[in-house]
């Protein structure tokens, strides 16, 4: 008889604690913050990619439009900014290029790394620029 009173404190007592847990879980408003900033940094970083291609239909895969197909892709607080990695290309003929891009705490260009020959020549002029091979 003491066992089932017992089991049922100690049943009781857990549910308590697992939905005081839950209830902070849902309720806390940080995560959304950092989503909105995440998305914030992904839309900047689309916005940044295109005007530094040049070319107004480029297909790019990133975190808000991933395609585990063409590869992993990744954004993430580097302090003082933000980092986005993914891959973009001109049209359907073209490869995939993979690109990290880093950016200031106001989601200017702080560096762009991309592998793609054709930007050899802009990246030879603009120091935020590196073209890998």
């Amino acid at each position: 008889m003491n066992h089932r009173i017992g089991r049922n404190v100690f049943g009781f007592a857990v549910g308590i604690v697992v939905a005081t847990l839950a209830y902070q879980w849902i309720t806390d408003p940080n995560p959304r913050v950092e989503r909105a900033q995440e998305e914030q940094a992904v839309e900047e970083s689309r916005m940044l990619l295109g005007a530094i291609i040049a070319v107004e239909d480029i297909d790019i895969v990133d975190p808000l439009a991933p395609n585990r197909k063409v590869g992993k892709v990744y954004v993430y607080a580097e302090p003082p900014g933000w980092a986005v990695s993914g891959y973009y290309r001109r049209n359907d003929q073209d490869g995939w290029h993979p690109y990290l891009m880093t950016m200031t705490p106001e989601f200017g260009l702080h560096r762009l790394k991309v592998d793609d020959e054709a930007l050899a020549d802009q990246a030879a002029a603009d120091p935020r620029l590196e073209v890998s091979n």
